[in-house]
């Protein structure tokens, strides 16, 4: 253990080598943003638009990936923390272990933004995401308009991320009318720890295995997991033959779209996402008051929040992606 939390410090380590110290300003504001896992599609685009809004406002980033690691995501907020940000801006690996990093920050005055996924437990200043629970209902719905009859799998997300008990719970809104009425059976569900697509694929796999290929549907709660479960259906000759969810809009996820062996996506306009959080963050720093739309409790306090829509991307209207300049035709279609 003393071992891997050495190697989760390094980074942290480097960022202080290489970052020159925050000075403190409501004009500048400095903000640490801390990510999840920036390997991931979906977090690279939020890390540059949220980097470019922040700048337009004045503000400076420092931007930090955990790389799927609680341990390496704590030792970083640590030294963002040291080098005097004015607020941290944090997409948590694990929704449930940074209270004591955050109730340092407190102490030192420095706000807390708990971006797309709410941290829990803590006394954190702003949450701010798309409707978790409209995605899931909005992926139920996708799915039941494909296959309105039959067994479904569930293949929820990670865990750790209290956005995935979220959306089952939408998912579960939805389904649960189909379900009374004997049209729908559940006849497996699994969460996928780290959102892992070859885990996923590994799961359904399973589970085909399980129910001898007798599954219609799979609700799955976002396209790198969808793509696992495809992966899997396509082994057995049922990718496109059984519908599957997803959610982010991921290029991979939106080209299955298109091509029939994903049912949908939900997409959520990430730059009207991390523009909101970027001029969130600094209306704290510089005290000016944050349109806040609703309250979200994580366990210690009812937490000013923010929930922007999201919309559900079919083949009938996946050029919506187009005309928001999300991707370009080029980047969907091809030549």
């Amino acid at each position: 253990m003393k071992n891997l939390f050495a190697r989760a410090l390094l980074p942290a380590l480097l960022l202080a080598a290489m970052v020159p110290a925050a000075h403190a300003s409501k004009d500048k504001p400095v903000i640490g943003f801390s990510i999840d896992d920036l390997r991931i599609e979906r977090w690279a685009r939020d890390r540059d638009y949220f980097v470019a809004a922040a700048g337009a406002l004045g503000a400076k980033v420092y931007v930090q990936s955990a790389d799927a690691s609680e341990e390496r995501q704590v030792a970083q907020i640590e030294n963002l923390i040291s080098r005097g940000v004015d607020v941290l801006v944090i997409v948590p690996f694990n929704s449930k272990v940074l209270g004591n990093v955050i109730a340092e920050a407190r102490r030192s005055g420095i706000k807390v933004v708990s971006y797309d996924r709410l941290i829990l437990g803590t006394d954190v200043d702003a949450y701010i995401s798309f409707d978790n629970e409209k995605v899931g209902e909005l992926q139920a719905q996708g799915v039941l308009n494909a296959a309105p009859k039959g067994n479904y799998f569930l293949l929820g997300g990670a865990p750790t991320d209290n956005n995935a008990k979220l959306i089952r719970e939408g998912q579960m809104k939805v389904l649960q009318p189909a379900i009374a009425s004997g049209a729908v059976k559940v006849v497996g569900q699994q969460w996928t720890p780290e959102w892992d697509a070859s885990k996923a694929m590994r799961i359904v796999e399973d589970a085909l295995t399980a129910n001898g290929n007798n599954i219609q549907g799979v609700v799955a709660s976002n396209d790198g997991i969808a793509g696992g479960a495809i992966q899997a259906l396509a082994a057995q000759k049922l990718a496109g033959k059984v519908p599957v969810s997803g959610q982010d809009a991921d290029l991979a996820g939106v080209k299955r779209v298109v091509a029939g062996t994903q049912a949908m996506t939900v997409y959520k306009p990430i730059k009207l996402l991390a523009g909101q959080a970027a001029q969130l963050s600094v209306s704290l720093v510089r005290g000016d008051k944050p349109g806040f739309t609703s309250k979200m409790n994580n366990g210690k306090k009812d937490v000013d929040t923010v929930l922007l829509k999201p919309t559900l991307l079919t083949k009938q209207n996946v050029d919506t992606v187009i005309a928001d300049g999300f991707y370009t035709h080029a980047q969907i279609y091809g030549k």
